[in-house]
């Protein structure tokens, strides 16, 4: 009987502390994605103003580092790579506008949103979720 309340308490505890496996990693991941989304959804409707693309190209680029130089919890680093492949795509479709290849610039912001639904989707598979931003 004392193992089987034992082995409760712990699958109790381990099923508590999921989210807390994944730390801080989903919140900065959730505002990075956020903000990409919404640079993207901005600079789509307006591909020819060159000092908009040229300020979310510098945010992007910026995003895109730091994404690089985040700290990945073990439990959460299969998801990892998409996240970056989102803020890549992103930063490479302005730098496209900004060269006025306009068809590139579709391509990368139709793969960043390809990538951002990959991230999201193994992050649920995993038991997490993004919280809202």
């Amino acid at each position: 009987m004392i193992r089987l309340v034992a082995a409760f308490s712990l699958a109790f505890a381990l099923l508590l502390s999921a989210p807390a496996r994944a730390g801080s990693y989903l919140e900065r991941a959730a505002l990075l994605l956020e903000g990409s989304r919404a640079e993207r959804d901005t600079a789509k409707t307006r591909p020819r103003d060159r000092e908009l693309l040229e300020l979310v190209h510098a945010v992007a680029k910026a995003r895109n580092e730091a994404a690089h130089g985040m700290q990945v919890p073990k439990a959460i680093e299969g998801a990892h790579p998409h996240l970056l492949l989102v803020l890549e795509n992103s930063e490479r479709a302005f730098a496209a506008a900004l060269e006025g290849h306009l068809e590139k610039f579709a391509e990368y912001i139709e793969r960043a949103r390809t990538e951002d639904r990959t991230f999201r989707a193994i992050v649920g598979k995993m038991g997490y979720t993004l919280p809202p931003v």
